[in-house]
Parts: C-alpha cells; structure tokens; sequence
C-alpha cells in the first residue's frame, strides 16, 4: 500500500487499518519479536549460568502432590517417585487428598512404610487450598511441586536440585516433554499440544538466560522452602504466584532444561479447552494480585517480560476480533483486504476442522496446530470475561490425562 492510497482513505478506514496492523503487529511481537529480542539481550546480558554440578551435600526435599480422585495415577506416580535416584533419608513425599471420593486415599496409605505421608482435607478446598494446607507438614529445605499423571526419569529430581547450589536462585522450574499417553496406544495425538509446549520451553531457556522465568511448570517445579510458605488466595495459581514472589524477594526463577518430567498429552481438545480457561483465568488473578511487579521502573526487565509473556498473549483475542472487524469494513474499497479476509477464512477453516477430529483421530499438523491457536485464543478471550465476571472458584476438576 502506497502514500496515494493512504492519502485517499477516509478516517474511518484509517481506523480500521490501524486496528487491522495492530493486530498484526502484537501477534508479531508476541510470538516472534520478543523471543527475538530475548536472543538478542542474551548476547550482552549474561545471567548467571544454572549449574548442572552435584553439590557437596543433596538438599533435603519435600514434594508434595495434589490429588483429587486419582485412583488410575496415584499408586504409579508415587512407585515413580520413589524410583527416582535421590538419598531416600533427603527425601519426604507427601500426597495431599482434597476430599477425594474414590480409592486414591486407600492407595497412597499402601507406602506409609515407604515414608510416603498422606494429608486429606475433609472438604474439597481447591488445589491451592491443598497447597496452603500442606505448609506445615513440610520438612525439605526445597519444596517440589507436581502433578498425579505425570512422570520422571530417574536423574531428574537430581537435575533440579543442583540448580539450587547458585544462591541467588529461589525457583527452579522442570522442563516439560509433551508425550503420548498410554490410553491413545501411542498415537500421535494433538500434535499442537506437543509444538506449543517446546516453544513455550524455548522461550523459558531464554527468559533465564537474561534473568529468569516469569512462571514456572505447574507440573513440575521446586522452591526454597522460606519463599514457598508464603500464603497464596485459594482462587489463585501457586506456581504462577511462585515465580512472581521469587523475583519480587530479589531471587531468580529459572528454568532447567535437564530436569525433564513426561506430561501427557491430552487426547481431547475439549479437555484442553476447560484447562486452558481454568489456569488462564488464575493467571489474570494472580498477575492482578502482584501487579506491582509490572511495574518497570521498580523491577525493570523482569517487569517487561511479563507485559510481553503474559499480557501480549492475553491482549491477541481481542485485537484479532478487532483486526477482523476492520478487514471487513475495508473490504469494500480495497482487494487486498478481501484477500486478507480469504486467509483468515482458510484458517478458521482449517482450524474448526482439526479441532473437530481431534478427539476421534490423530490429526496431521496442517490441522493440529490452527486448531491448537484457536482453541488458546478462545480460551484467553473466555478466560478474560470469567476474570472480569469476578469468578474466584477455587475448587478445580483435575485434567484427566492417560499415563505417559
């Protein structure tokens, strides 16, 4: 587009090709330029580097498990963590049962003599209720965080702690591989899961190169124990709050790309869908709640990056809807825009028909990945209007995963 045909339109396509490059833009910037721009910085500012050395001495470790009917996971992930090759006497695992109906309580008291502590409440609270409830029975230096389904090679829990032998480190955050799971034989089951989680890795490695993480792996992350008993609102997110009190006390979160933990993939964009607006909608509470730390002139890059990981992504479904209104209204007068309308169309196309196989087949990634990106926008779009609602429930309904 020519200075001629910019100098013929009226104001209100002005409007509507300011809201239609806007749109472009921010999804630009949010998904390619600031990972870019993090490349960059990481070429001049160098952060310290995240040791993978063994210390002198393991710390001892707490980790705790929220739980709620998980009678299929439970007894495999507790045999899991007791594979795990850390010194058992450094070692207290403690399963929290939030009101759980079914035999998930039984089957954790099968490993007293293992040393494995149950705690249930009597009263489903929510997982960060659980959480908060545990703080007491804690005995570790180093809290670790996970979840029922998912797994660990055996070096892992070792992996992650040695990052903690740098004292300015105050979280440490597993890396995350997306796998199959065994009730889909195997399949190649959304591949868009699988694609989104090794970008949202990469951008971790360099978010801790510079400085650190803006949020850790809900699945699977440790804390020092004196930032961890910090008490966080039941309707909020742990480990999203996790990271942001670390930097707010002067202390690094980073990510450790050798700590690895298996995360199944669910079968079901469906159940992805509920997740995603769930642990989103936690997100904007917990951001607003330490909404201090967007302020950059009082925390600087840590502040920039949370506006650009955080807000950027959340901000896409609005201007997108923005963005497609002023196609419209050009597509009267200019082709290009009728073009642009023809793709946005193609996509949605593409998009509505991946997410529609998805939870009956194993969809190529032609189809996967649009369907992924339209189920993440509507999900922050949802997410956004149960935020402004004031939705504050902090009782959750686990995802049900297959076992990776």
């Amino acid at each position: 587009m020519g200075l001629a045909q910019l100098s013929a339109m009226n104001n209100l396509e002005l409007i509507a090709l300011l809201l239609v490059l806007g749109a472009v833009l921010l999804f630009v910037y949010a998904y390619l330029a600031y990972p870019a721009a993090l490349w960059i910085m990481g070429r001049f500012i160098k952060a310290a580097p995240v040791r993978s050395s063994e210390p002198h001495e393991w710390p001892h470790v707490s980790i705790t498990v929220p739980v709620f009917n998980e009678e299929d996971q439970v007894r495999g992930l507790i045999e899991n963590l007791l594979a795990l090759d850390y010194p058992p006497e450094r070692r207290h695992i403690l399963i929290v049962s939030d009101a759980s109906t079914d035999q998930t309580d039984d089957m954790v008291r099968e490993f007293e003599s293992e040393g494995v502590e149950l705690l249930r409440l009597e009263q489903r609270g929510g997982k960060t209720k659980a959480e908060n409830t545990a703080l007491p029975r804690l005995r570790g230096n180093i809290v670790v965080n996970t979840d029922a389904s998912i797994r660990f090679p055996p070096d892992s829990l070792k992996k992650l702690m040695s990052a903690f032998s740098e004292p300015a480190v105050g979280l440490a955050s597993g890396r995350d591989m997306s796998v199959p799971a065994i009730p889909d034989g195997g399949k190649e089951s959304n591949l868009g899961e699988s694609g989104y989680v090794d970008y949202e890795m990469s951008i971790r490695d360099l978010e801790t190169g510079i400085f650190g993480i803006v949020g850790a792996s809900g699945c699977y992350y440790g804390i020092r124990r004196d930032l961890h008993t910090t008490m966080v609102p039941e309707s909020l997110s742990r480990d999203f709050a996790a990271a942001l009190n670390t930097t707010e006390q002067g202390y690094r979160a980073v990510s450790v790309p050798d700590a690895i933990c298996w995360v199944p993939r669910t079968s079901s964009l469906r159940k992805e869908y509920g997740r995603k607006v769930r642990t989103i909608t936690r997100g904007m509470e917990t951001l607003h709640f330490k909404r201090a730390l967007l302020n950059p002139f009082r925390f600087g890059i840590p502040a920039w990056m949370l506006l650009s990981h955080k807000i950027g992504r959340w901000a896409l479904p609005w201007a997108s809807l923005l963005a497609l209104l002023g196609l419209v209204a050009l597509s009267f007068s200019h082709p290009w825009a009728r073009y642009a309308l023809g793709l946005f169309g193609l996509f949605l196309v593409l998009a509505s028909l991946g997410w529609a196989f998805a939870d009956r087949r194993a969809v190529p990634k032609l189809l996967s990945i649009p369907a992924f990106l339209l189920m993440g926008n509507l999900a922050a779009a949802h997410a956004f209007l149960r935020f402004l609602q004031g939705d504050r429930s902090p009782v959750w309904e686990p995802t049900r995963r297959g076992t990776a």
